[in-house]
C-alpha cells in the first residue's frame, strides 16, 4: 500500500505543478499585456521562465508512468471508459502543449505578435488537463 500512496502523491504533485505553472505563466502574460507589453507572449521562454517550462515538461513526462503504476497496482482494467478518455485527452493535450512550446520558441527567435492561435493552443491544453483532473477525481469505478 505504501507504493500506491507514493504513486498517488507523485501523480497529484505532478498535476498541481503542471496546472500551477501553466496558470502562473498565463497570469504573467495577461498582466504584462495589460500593461502594454506586446511582446510578453514571445518572452515566455526567456531565462527565468525556462525553469517553469522545464518543471511543466517533467510533470508531463512523469504522469503517464505514475498513472499506469496506480492503475496496475489497483488492478483496474485499461478498457474502462474514463481511463481511455483521459488517455486520449492526455495525448491530445500533451501534443498541443508541445506545439505551443515550439510555436513560442519560434516567436522568441523572431519577436512579433503572439496571435490568437497561440492563446487558443494554451487554453485548449489547459482545459484538457482540467478535464483529465475531473475524470480522475470522479472516476466511476
Amino acid at each position: 500500500m505504501e507504493t500506491l500512496s507514493a504513486l498517488k502523491m507523485a501523480h497529484m504533485i505532478a498535476t498541481v505543478v503542471l496546472l500551477g505553472c501553466a496558470l502562473g505563466l498565463g497570469v504573467w502574460v495577461f498582466l504584462a499585456r495589460r500593461k502594454g507589453d506586446a511582446t510578453a507572449g514571445s518572452r515566455t521562454l526567456q531565462r527565468p521562465r525556462v525553469f517553469v517550462w522545464l518543471l511543466m515538461g517533467l510533470a508531463l513526462l512523469s504522469m503517464p508512468f505514475t498513472g499506469w503504476g496506480m492503475v496496475h497496482l489497483v488492478g483496474w482494467p485499461l478498457g474502462q471508459t474514463w481511463l481511455l478518455a483521459s488517455s486520449v485527452l492526455y495525448t491530445v493535450a500533451a501534443l498541443a502543449w508541445f506545439w505551443l512550446l515550439v510555436r513560442l520558441n519560434k516567436l522568441r527567435k523572431a519577436p512579433g505578435s503572439v496571435g490568437k492561435f497561440t492563446f487558443a493552443l494554451a487554453l485548449f491544453s489547459f482545459v484538457c488537463f482540467i478535464a483529465i483532473a475531473g475524470l480522475m477525481g470522479a472516476k466511476p469505478v
